[in-house]
């Protein structure tokens, strides 16, 4: 068992770098968030479909219908998580919506005793509030303080959008024995089914325009970083904690962090080191076996 959880934190650790680039893919296609997050939802979907067709894996009917209504409400969750988020970052700064979002973990850690029947221990706590902190410092919040916040309905989108995504870690810890590849399609699919009708009365179609350069990013983002990823991190949460998946979560946004640094030249701060010192620490430390 030792091996499948070793295994499986590897794929989680892994999908958490996949998720980290995605701001980076963002910054190179000029196209309204929704449309981006509808993309990433259909085409992932349409192309793990085609995957197990290809290398002939059947989809378990059963397994499907057993999980059916978890796999909807999670669907439902992973798009109305997406909508949230970006119509934070529309009323907010991105640093007090990021913040914000990365309550999720800490909703996780704090509901697994009652929903998950898992053990809270005080160094999960603690870790979970280091982390919690270098998200923090990561941001600039103690650098630019509270002053830059335009909206506060940006502030309870962005919990909103932490309360949906910790409910989609929830949910995929109750499912019971189903494939990584048909839990991730039949999600995705009801996360686009969310996503199209509120797309299609929210932009204006005829107005976009993209590259075939850009179009190839966006396929790339769909279909490796969405539908390959999310694959992998759905199918490691069946052989892990709710605890241990929520403190890797905040790989992704140091990652994205550090992309940005390197690849669009934005300044790394001091502040921005300490907050990663304590994010992967916190992690490292949540890991160790007592």
């Amino acid at each position: 068992m030792y091996s499948l959880e070793s295994h499986a934190r590897g794929y989680l650790i892994f999908s958490m770098f996949a998720f980290g680039t995605v701001g980076l893919f963002v910054h190179y296609i000029p196209l309204p968030s929704s449309i981006i997050a509808l993309s990433r939802a259909s085409l992932g979907a349409a192309f793990l479909f085609l995957l197990v067709r290809f290398r002939h894996m059947p989809m378990s009917k059963e397994q499907i219908r057993d999980n059916l209504k978890l796999l909807i409400i999670s669907g439902i969750c992973i798009g109305i998580n997406w909508i949230l988020l970006f119509e934070a970052f529309r009323h907010t700064t991105l640093a007090i919506a990021s913040i914000c979002y990365y309550m999720a973990p800490v909703f996780v850690i704090l509901v697994s005793p009652v929903l998950l029947h898992e053990t809270l221990t005080a160094r999960k706590v603690v870790c979970v509030l280091l982390a919690l902190l270098g998200m923090m410092f990561v941001s600039g919040i103690f650098e630019n303080g509270l002053s830059d916040i335009t909206d506060l309905s940006g502030v309870f989108f962005a919990l909103g959008a932490a309360v949906f995504y910790a409910s989609v870690i929830v949910c995929n810890k109750k499912f019971s024995p189903i494939s990584a590849y048909d839990k991730t399609i039949i999600q995705l699919a009801a996360a686009a089914v969310v996503l199209l009708p509120y797309t299609l009365i929210t932009e204006n179609w005829s107005a976009l325009s993209c590259t075939p350069f850009q179009l190839f990013l966006l396929l790339v983002l769909s279909l490796f970083v969405t539908g390959f990823a999310y694959s992998l991190f759905f199918g490691a949460m069946g052989y892990l904690k709710a605890q241990t998946v929520a403190i890797l979560t905040y790989i992704d946004p140091i990652v994205a962090v550090f992309l940005s640094a390197l690849f669009l030249q934005e300044p790394l701060a001091v502040s921005t080191i300490i907050g990663a010192v304590l994010i992967l620490g916190s992690t490292l430390i949540s890991e160790l076996r007592a």
